[in-house]
């Protein structure tokens, strides 16, 4: 099937001519990547105590060992964006599959600490520009009614990626006996965590061979033939005709982007749709979405859950999330972006607090403390005999502890029905031709910097100043991200890119 697309920018109502076959492939090729995105982050969640033992490291060690890909993410986004205006979306995505690869094996050989945050890094650049690619090539591929739910597809495939290394993580730390356990051929297990990522990663390096640059791309670099053959492919050459001279239109009046195009000439100053996309990005990452994503098997722990029943919790949480994903996919070219994203800050504003809440209840069992013969724990938890605690953890009364954890869950429901998919959506769509790639990249840098700035600083202050007013800093970001919504963010539903003028 082709849709025609008019001269003023609308699709038209034609459906019967869109190849939706080719346009469901580039789009699923794509979003492998995100699925590489989601397991690359997700990984690291079931081998923390692996890296700690391994590499024995503390608490700041720690958070850098998990939080050292996001500086290769900020990176690789910052970078992406630019260089697909210079070599192309889907290069760029063949060089992030490359990474991908040596990253995977790579933190699975590592055999110090400086050697693990390399390859990682190395991984971050993979995922960096991944995280901006994919959602951009879909944009410029989709058909504008169907946009927001292909672009959604990206969102599906990161929940999946993420879903598929807690559900690894689960079943190899299960086979072994522990992820610092040895499984096959004498590694241990938290190895074989990463080398998983090896199967997906090569399975994206040749699924991009068969799909095409994209049009928009081509008309930017002046090969005019060659899009409208893409478009021909895609839409009909009825169509591709009219879509070339439309982006042909879009780019006449000005020159081919460059990154000072991001600057308002008329004020001097940043144009007002980049800060909107730089917020949208950190507010993204400032709710703490990741800490359930890269530190739940220790969230749990430290709430007094075994290794075993904390790796479940998270692929409970994987599952839930693939669902709200599709929830959000069904309806987001209906509903629009700006009121889903609404939805999803007061919802997780509501769910953080109550977070908070359970959290505040609990007494603080710090490692080294001695317990006396008789003590019963809010927990349920007796001692018979005088013991020396091994281990931190957070002692909640049965009723808290659900609390919490059915909270967290309808948290990660709430995020990724709204900002998780919808910030990526957005951040392919709503820029004008002229700066979509160097908006990408800004706003790419700023969610991964905020991402790392999250990731490292959750195991010191989870430390320093509890559990309870750590979340109560993601409550509170959730909060004003209502705001920074119905100020700032205008809706771009059913819009074709060519009417994106920023």
């Amino acid at each position: 099937m082709t849709e025609t697309t008019t001269g003023g920018g609308g699709a038209s109502a034609d459906l019967e001519r869109t190849n939706m076959g080719l346009v469901l492939l580039t789009v699923l090729v794509a979003t492998i990547g995100g699925f590489l995105f989601g397991y690359d982050s997700g990984v690291i969640n079931g081998t923390v105590d692996g890296l700690r033992l391994a590499f024995n490291s503390e608490d700041i060690g720690t958070g850098f060992n998990v939080a050292s890909m996001l500086l290769g993410c900020a990176v690789g986004a910052a970078f992406a964006g630019r260089a697909a205006d210079i070599w192309g979306r889907r290069a760029m995505m063949i060089l992030a599959a490359i990474f991908f690869i040596v990253s995977a094996w790579g933190s699975g050989i590592a055999t110090s600490s400086t050697e693990f945050v390399i390859y990682r890094m190395l991984g971050g650049l993979a995922v960096g520009a991944a995280s901006v690619m994919a959602p951009a090539y879909i944009s410029e591929i989709a058909p504008a009614h169907m946009r927001g739910r292909l672009t959604t597809i990206q969102q599906i495939a990161i929940i999946s990626g993420l879903f598929f290394s807690f559900l690894a993580n689960y079943l190899l730390a299960k086979t072994a006996g522990g992820s610092t356990e040895p499984l096959w051929f004498g590694f241990t297990t938290w190895r074989w965590m990463f080398w998983m990522e090896l199967i997906p990663a090569v399975v994206f390096f040749f699924a991009l061979f068969l799909i095409p640059e994209s049009p928009r791309f081509l008309v930017i670099k002046g090969q005019h033939e060659k899009a409208a053959e893409v478009l021909g492919r895609l839409f009909g050459p009825k169509a591709a005709a009219l879509k070339v001279a439309e982006i042909q239109q879009s780019l006449a009046a000005d020159h081919k982007p460059r990154l000072s195009d991001l600057i308002d000439r008329k004020t001097g100053g940043v144009r007002m749709i980049v800060w909107a996309g730089i917020g949208l990005a950190v507010f993204q990452q400032l709710v703490g979405i990741n800490i359930v994503f890269y530190y739940g098997a220790v969230l749990w722990q430290s709430v007094g859950l075994s290794e075993s029943d904390a790796l479940l919790i998270n692929v409970l949480s994987g599952a839930l999330s693939i669902a709200a994903v599709i929830a959000g996919l069904l309806v987001i070219d209906r509903m629009g972006r700006k009121p889903m994203l609404l939805m999803g800050s007061v919802g997780m504003a509501i769910t953080l607090g109550l977070i908070a809440y359970a959290f505040s209840t609990g007494a603080f069992m710090a490692e080294g403390t001695q317990i006396a013969a008789g003590t019963v724990l809010d927990n349920g938890t007796v001692y018979e005999a005088s013991t020396v605690l091994t281990s931190s953890f957070l002692d909640l009364t049965p009723e808290m502890a659900l609390l919490a954890l059915v909270a967290a869950n309808v948290y990660v429901m709430f995020f990724n029905f709204s900002w998780g998919p919808v910030m990526w959506v957005m951040l392919g769509e709503m820029f004008p031709n002229q700066i979509r790639g160097s908006g990408l990249a800004v706003s790419g840098f700023a969610q991964w910097i905020a991402n790392f700035g999250i990731t490292l600083s959750f195991p010191i202050l989870a430390a320093e100043i509890g559990l309870t007013a750590t979340y109560g800093f993601y409550a509170a970001s959730a909060l004003v991200s209502v705001f920074f919504v119905l100020v700032l963010v205008h809706e771009t539903r059913g819009k074709e890119l060519e009417q994106m003028t920023g």
